[in-house]
């Protein structure tokens, strides 16, 4: 059975986010018509639950991703800004 690891960059929780993602999306690409299995116990997710995580759990985390671009973007142009030289 083939799997997927989640590799983040450590404590970069946009990293953490970004592997999940990629991760669950594998997870409902490659079971599209098989049930997805819960590891800790003997019960599949139902088709309500795989909704919820195309519907709403993918969505918020692209969201989470968005706004964390957004931060970063700022984030480097301040710092663009500052290193800046002043003119003669």
């Amino acid at each position: 059975m083939a799997t997927t690891a989640v590799h983040y960059a450590k404590e970069d929780p946009g990293s953490l986010v970004e592997s999940c993602q990629r991760a669950l999306e594998w997870i409902l690409r490659t079971h599209q018509s098989r049930p997805i299995r819960r590891c800790w116990i003997d019960a599949v997710y139902t088709e309500e639950e795989i909704t919820l995580l195309e519907e709403e759990v993918l969505p918020a985390m692209a969201a989470f991703l968005a706004r964390v671009s957004e931060i970063e973007r700022r984030l480097e142009a301040e710092a663009e800004a500052a290193w800046d030289p002043l003119p003669l």
